[in-house]
């Protein structure tokens, strides 16, 4: 076994019970070139690499320290894998029930019109639709991709909370209008919602931060 491999196996045996991660990898790195640099200097006061690589290993000092941190860092990151992993999954399962939900509201809705009912009857089913946006809404932005982390649960659940009050306002105003034939009771009605809902959409965009992977 030639120095180099002595030294990564040297390496890998310290940190063999930890789990990997970004840090550890980077740690391992750093580690190898330092004692590399050590045993360079050893061998320049004319020792034999064996020498070189035993005083290299002491003057290292104890590194159990530095093991017990890297394998605290290793559990988190597993933590978080199995986390994201069932966060996705969540997160897929409600963009399926989204995309269904928005479908059987815009079926249903269209529908009706070939039904001899009243007209607020029609339109009553495209609070289907309101449902299925907002659940989709939800289930998009929590959801990692390749270029962008999940949003924060709770930030999604306010997006989506924005996007429903908004929709939800759009569906009284029509409802509303077509029960009462008044554009007035339309407005008003949907006030509220509409009001609520962009004032909320508003406050969380002025508050995003990009959470962008490099």
């Amino acid at each position: 076994m030639n120095l180099n491999e002595q030294v990564k196996k040297y390496i890998e045996d310290l940190f063999k019970e930890v789990g990997r991660s970004q840090q550890l990898f980077d740690l391992k790195q750093e580690l190898t070139t330092n004692m590399h640099e050590r045993i360079k200097d050893y061998k320049n006061q004319d020792m034999t690499d064996e020498e070189a690589f035993k005083e290299a290993k002491v003057s290292m000092g104890d590194l159990s320290g530095l093991v017990e941190d890297m394998r605290e860092v290793g559990r988190q990151e597993a933590k978080k894998e199995v986390y994201d992993s069932m966060t996705n999954r969540i997160s897929t399962g409600g963009i399926v029930i989204g995309v269904m939900v928005i479908l059987f509201g815009i079926l249903m809705t269209f529908s009706m019109f070939f039904m001899g009912i009243e007209p607020v009857a029609k339109s009553g089913t495209s609070i289907f639709i309101v449902i299925g946006v907002t659940v989709l809404t939800y289930s998009l932005l929590a959801r990692e991709t390749k270029k962008k982390y999940a949003m924060n649960q709770v930030r999604a659940g306010l997006y989506a909370l924005a996007v429903g009050l908004m929709l939800f306002g759009v569906f009284v105003a029509v409802t509303s209008g077509l029960a009462t034939g008044e554009l007035f009771v339309a407005f008003s009605a949907a006030m509220i919602f509409l009001v609520f809902g962009i004032g909320l959409l508003v406050l969380l965009m002025l508050t995003e931060k990009m959470d962008r992977k490099k």
